[in-house]
């Protein structure tokens, strides 16, 4: 399949986006309101093969570089589902990545063909309350005993664990103080959650509460040794090939809300008349969606530069913080500009363009931090002191 960086994978942006046409803006709106996972299309695409875009060819998977994914997920959220759509599928597509880049054989086998039919489904399970982004601080503990690690700690912020069949979580199993450097001594499972071991309590959102975000308590959880994904001590190291496509995919799906804001606004400023003229006459309405457009197509380009890093197998970490950072700033500005380019209206539910700007704070907040974007950019790339 040819890439062109202008229009990166054109046959699944045209594919996706004829399934997504099957689903109007008052299905997504009916999800919105009534809190529902929007499984008819999680069926659909799971029916059409797109879970599996990045699966291994020999599990039923298509194998397909990760650029595709960040092509799929934009298209979905510029379909008009906007994360009420991508999160439906969100967890297939970057958490058990790490799995198909550093898994044994019969872990793929194992692990992966579950997620390739839809049969079970996965959580990322990193984040905590008190470490936040310090991901070498977390405090979860996976402690060897004989054949199975015992699993205890607290996670917060994940996405669809209540739901889930599995999580990817991430646990000291050596203490920090034991360690060399900070970044040693964490470990990387893909293991079953047990309820009996892990309580799941859902936190109420702003928006996207389609799919519940939890708070999970994780007590004495049994992990068998089969379940950690490769070495001991080197887990961080997996989880980039988890995190790196996370920050590329969760940018295209920023630009996809965008461009979906930014269209439903053009069109309304042409067919909206005041004072017998169009608004989308006057330059005080054009020039900030002018804004909006080229802002979004720069993003865009430095997000399929870090993807087209990432699959060559070279250093992707400041392009894809920076994909990030550029892709959040863009798409909730021009969430925010369509939402004032219909005035009133914009506040209503009737033009859809509130639902996009409240789903729109998501990617300016997960899944890193827009300072600690631009800290990471500031350390690694310009040399200059950490700054934390």
């Amino acid at each position: 399949m040819a890439f062109d960086l202008l229009n990166p994978y054109p046959e699944i942006r045209e594919g996706v986006a004829k399934l997504c046409a099957q689903f109007d803006l008052d299905y997504w709106a009916r999800c919105d309101q009534d809190k529902h996972l929007a499984s008819e299309f999680f069926e659909a695409m799971r029916d059409a093969g797109w879970l599996s875009i990045t699966m291994p060819v020999e599990l039923g998977g298509s194998g397909m570089p990760f650029g595709a994914v960040a092509t799929m997920m934009q298209t979905v959220a510029e379909s008009g589902g906007g994360w009420t759509a991508t999160t439906a599928v969100h967890g297939y597509m970057f958490g058990p990545h790490s799995i198909v880049v550093h898994g044994t054989p019969e872990q793929k086998e194992r692990m992966l063909r579950p997620l390739v039919t839809g049969a079970e489904r996965p959580c990322f399970a990193v984040t905590e309350a008190n470490t936040g982004s310090d991901t070498t601080r977390v405090k979860s503990r996976a402690v060897r005993d004989g054949d199975v690690y015992r699993l205890s700690g607290e996670k917060v912020w994940i996405t669809g664990a209540a739901i889930a069949d599995r999580m990817l979580i991430l646990a000291r199993t050596t203490p920090i103080e034991a360690c060399a450097r900070p970044i040693d001594g964490l470990s990387l499972f893909y293991t079953k959650i047990d309820r009996r071991h892990v309580d799941i309590r859902p936190i109420p959102k702003h928006g996207v509460e389609t799919i519940a975000s939890c708070v999970l308590n994780i007590d004495r959880l049994p992990v068998p040794v089969e379940d950690r994904i490769g070495e001991e001590g080197k887990g961080l190291r997996y989880l980039f090939d988890s995190i790196n496509p996370e920050r590329i995919m969760v940018a295209a799906e920023a630009i996809g809300i965008g461009r979906d804001a930014l269209n439903k606004a053009a069109r309304y400023a042409r067919e909206r008349e005041v004072f017998n003229r169009p608004i989308g006459q006057n330059q005080a309405v054009q020039h900030p969606l002018a804004r909006n457009w080229m802002e979004l197509e720069a993003a865009n380009l430095m997000v399929f530069k870090a993807a087209a890093l990432y699959e060559a197998g070279q250093p992707c970490g400041a392009e894809a913080n920076a994909a990030k950072f550029l892709a959040a700033e863009a798409g909730h500005a021009a969430c925010r500009q369509a939402m004032i380019t219909h005035g009133g209206f914009g506040f209503s539910r009737e033009f859809h363009v509130e639902r996009l700007m409240r789903e729109s704070m998501l990617p300016m907040l997960a899944p890193v931090a827009q300072s600690l974007a631009l800290s990471y950019v500031a350390e690694r790339v310009l040399n200059l002191p950490k700054s934390y």
